[in-house]
């Protein structure tokens, strides 16, 4: 596989210098004879805090593939962690401009050959792909996990044009890791300058998000699907079932012209080598086959092998966390595949049908705003209780279709689309689509869904009010898929008006009618192929040495729904305390506690509330510090309302107060 393991050294405050003069923060594993035998190198490039936020999971990755003959360096970007400068949002170019910077210092350290690499999982990946676009000549190569190329219509904002809630509550997470300190024992005296010009900067980029309700500039800059051939150097994309973005490894691999990889497997947001749902596979050797081939031009076979690999999940009952899913490993030699064919089934009242005439029917439904409630989170981390709920909970406020019992299994790989033709009561609407398999006993797993707003119906820049009454054609954009349907079981669309907690209410509630004669589903049938048979198998799952810690207060976590049978108000609220511990090699403390509760009333698309609060400690031998807040939102027909409050303290002694406002007009949203 190349190469063996070689003793390594740890730097974890290495200084790289910007030409604006900021310094960046950077740890640094590579092997002890680097200088005299330089190495590639590997970089990722985050604001999740590297001192803590990221250091087990640092430790499980960086330490085994740095013995494998490469320098792994792990950056903090400017503003975050122990790096100087104010972060001022995501993916900006003065981000992009600062990795170029980092990339030429790692090319010009005596213990690199100049011949680097990036990795990196959700914002590290995606910024993966957009240096990439910028073509420096030290990267050589990406491996980018769970990103998207699409920061509009397909990342945490928006989805076929409609508000996701959790464009509020992550930019709430950000707010609450924005102002967070360094660690005074690496950067000195100044950290508590740092501290001070962070909680002043404050960090709501949630309210640009919210003010960019449509596909502009804002949106198109750092999108890569802008134009692909910006991107030239080999990338490997990877990304599980259970994760939002693994529609961004079928649309890249249509797309991109250079060398690359799509390996999908059944996982949630996180590192196929510890992820959830298992099988785990051997990633972290993986990586290194990938790393050989094109850092050290050693060949590993690997681009010999399939171009797309991925995991046909097997049937399983609804549950709201999987430690494993049963199926098998596919491939494909490209994408798209001649092995995949498109099948179209009828919409007919209460049914989907195949070689049937079409049903003449038109069909009318308006949801109550409860219906999502058993949806999950939108990015499913696999590690709690986020993953949908049996969705027979959701029929009850859905216009259904069910197909026949299946005799045999039917095989599902790639996008599933919906044709509709639809009339809506009101001038602003949301339709949300979802594909479930119902089980011999009734129960209902969700295997994939799609939204749009029907103002967006032909585009996400310019937009058109609904003439109520007035019939349209809509395609909606399901999540591609790949799932085995067993003999027995039957397959269900739902079709409903609300899609609450994942996206924000429509101003007021809507009755939809579908024209069944004109409106059919679409799913993407796959035959066997040779190359299953042939797939040689992934390697075990290794990880590094976990980190040396002292747990203080432990992990936990609550989900709960909650119905007011007084009010009727239905409320979801989500615990979520990753426990107080210390690295016991540097000292440092870190703990985090953060609650999610939103809600809504069945009948009123404007009771609709979200409201974030955290807590961040930090601290060792006597110094404490904290910082705590909270974030909320509401909306009226008109305009969205967001309130924001955050604190800080040094042990006692509060040092930051602060209150935030905003009123953003709705845009057909």
């Amino acid at each position: 596989m190349g190469s063996s393991q070689v003793p390594i050294r740890v730097d974890e405050h290495c200084l790289i210098p910007l030409s604006d003069t900021t310094v960046l923060s950077a740890q640094i594993w590579r092997p002890e004879d680097s200088i005299a035998s330089p190495v590639p190198a590997i970089l990722e490039y985050l604001p999740y805090r590297k001192r803590d936020y990221t250091a087990p999971r640092d430790a499980s990755n960086h330490p085994y593939v740095a013995a494998h003959g490469y320098a792994c360096v792990r950056v903090d970007m400017r503003g975050t962690g122990d790096s100087e400068g104010i972060l001022r949002g995501e993916y900006l170019k003065q981000e992009q401009d600062d990795a170029l910077e980092v990339l030429r210092w790692i090319a010009g350290q005596p213990w690199c050959t100049g011949s680097i690499g990036m990795i990196g999982i959700s914002w590290g990946g995606f910024n993966g792909l957009q240096v990439a676009a910028r073509r420096p000549p030290e990267l050589k190569a990406v491996i980018t996990i769970c990103s998207t190329d699409d920061r509009y219509a397909d990342d945490i904002h928006y989805m076929g044009g409609c508000l996701l809630v959790e464009n509020f509550l992550w930019g709430a997470t950000m707010f609450s890791m924005n102002p967070l300190p360094p660690d005074p024992a690496l950067v000195g005296e100044k950290w508590r300058d740092l501290w001070l010009a962070r909680l002043e900067a404050g960090g709501l980029y949630v309210v640009d998000w919210h003010r960019h309700q449509r596909r502009d500039d804002f949106w198109k800059h750092a999108s890569i699907c802008e134009n692909y051939d910006d991107v030239q150097c080999p990338i490997y994309l990877v990304g599980g079932w259970m994760d939002p973005y693994s529609n961004t490894i079928f649309s890249n691999l249509q797309n991109l012209k250079c060398p690359k990889k799509g390996l999908v497997g059944p996982w949630a947001h996180k590192y196929p080598n510890f992820a959830e749902p298992g099988p785990q596979i051997g990633f972290l050797q993986e990586s290194i086959r990938w790393w050989d081939k094109w850092l050290k031009n050693v060949e590993t076979g690997i681009m010999d092998e399939p171009e797309l690999r991925c995991y046909i999940q097997d049937t399983v009952p609804p549950r709201t966390h999987y430690d494993f899913r049963p199926g098998r490993w596919v491939a494909e030699s490209s994408w798209p595949s001649s092995n995949v064919t498109p099948h179209s089934m009828s919409l007919a009242p209460g049914c989907l049908t195949t070689g049937i005439s079409p049903s003449s029917e038109r069909l009318t439904f308006c949801s109550p705003q409860t219906t999502g409630f058993a949806s999950g989170r939108w990015c499913v981390f696999g590690l709690d209780a986020d993953a949908p709920a049996d969705q027979r909970q959701e029929a009850g406020g859905s216009l259904i279709f069910d197909s026949q019992e299946l005799t045999e299994p039917l095989n599902l790989l790639g996008e599933v689309s919906l044709q509709l033709r639809i009339a809506s009561d009101k001038p602003n609407a949301v339709l949300a689509a979802v594909l479930s398999e119902i089980l011999p006993d009734g129960s209902a797993t969700r295997i994939s869904w799609g939204l749009l707003n029907l103002t967006h119906r032909n585009s996400h820049a310019d937009l058109e009010l609904l003439e109520p009454g007035r019939f349209y054609d809509v395609t909606v954009k399901l999540n591609e898929l790949g799932q085995q349907i067993g003999v027995g079981s039957r397959i269900r669309l739902a079709l409903s008006t609300s899609y609450f907690p994942t996206i924000w209410p429509a101003p007021e509630a809507t009755n939809l009618t579908i024209d069944c004669a004109h409106s059919t589903l679409n799913l993407p049938f796959r035959a066997e192929s040779h190359l299953d048979s042939v797939l040689k198998p992934f390697e075990p799952a290794v990880n590094g040495t976990p980190l040396k810690t002292r747990i203080i207060r432990p992990a936990r976590s609550s989900n709960k729904v909650v119905q007011d049978l007084n009010s009727s108000v239905v409320t979801i609220h989500l615990e979520e305390d990753a426990g107080l511990w210390e690295n016991k090699e540097t000292g440092w403390r870190y703990g985090s506690e953060q609650s999610v509760i939103c809600s809504v009333h069945p009948d009123d698309p404007l009771s609709g509330r979200a409201e974030q609060r955290f807590r961040k400690e930090f601290g060792r031998d006597e110094l404490d510090l904290a910082v705590a807040g909270w974030a909320k939102m509401s909306a009226t027909r008109t305009d969205f309302k967001m309130t924001a409050h955050l604190e800080a303290w040094e042990g006692k002694e509060q040092i930051f107060n602060r209150d935030y406002s905003f009123d953003i007009p709705r845009d057909c949203v």
